[in-house]
């Protein structure tokens, strides 16, 4: 080996093994005006922007049921996750929503969110009890909670929602 070839080696960065854990990945998003929620990418399928008038209203459902979407060729409820936790409706007068589809075993369910985000990575240790850091009316929709540098980061629970919307 040149010394040339020697020296331009050793200014290359040095490739560490990879033992660390990065963490999984979740899908990151605002619901409500001041928070911030994340859903794992494995409960999370894909992210849709639509018109409301794309949606369908069903009569005679709870309100934070907001109707009906083909997608795909199958046909989808869509809710107001705000509203399903008691937090202040998600405004109707607007040019779209963004609705995060959720897939819990067989079944999938639209849940419409203030703001997509994108991805971050979250390694299990840094999810904690949401006890004692949120109100107890969201617990039983969390997987539990990631105190980050500047928020709270509410770990959702797909298929507690799911849970609830098909008791409800």
């Amino acid at each position: 080996m040149t010394n040339e070839l020697a020296n331009a080696l050793a200014l290359l960065p040095k490739k560490t093994a990879q033992t660390k854990n990065q963490g999984d990945s979740y899908l990151k998003f605002q619901f409500g005006q001041q928070t911030p929620a994340v859903l794992s990418m494995s409960q999370a399928q894909e992210v849709i922007v639509l018109p409301p008038s794309r949606l369908t209203p069903m009569p005679n459902m709870p309100p934070y049921v907001l109707g009906l979407i083909n997608r795909r060729s199958r046909v989808l409820w869509v809710i107001d996750l705000q509203g399903m936790l008691n937090l202040p409706a998600v405004p109707t007068n607007v040019q779209q929503y963004n609705i995060i589809i959720i897939r819990s075993g067989l079944a999938s369910l639209g849940l419409i969110v203030q703001s997509v985000e994108g991805v971050v990575r979250l390694t299990p240790d840094c999810i904690q009890s949401p006890h004692g850091h949120v109100s107890s009316d969201l617990v039983p929709y969390l997987r539990g909670c990631s105190l980050q540098e500047r928020e709270i980061l509410l770990v959702l629970d797909a298929e507690a929602i799911m849970r609830y919307i098909k008791s409800g």
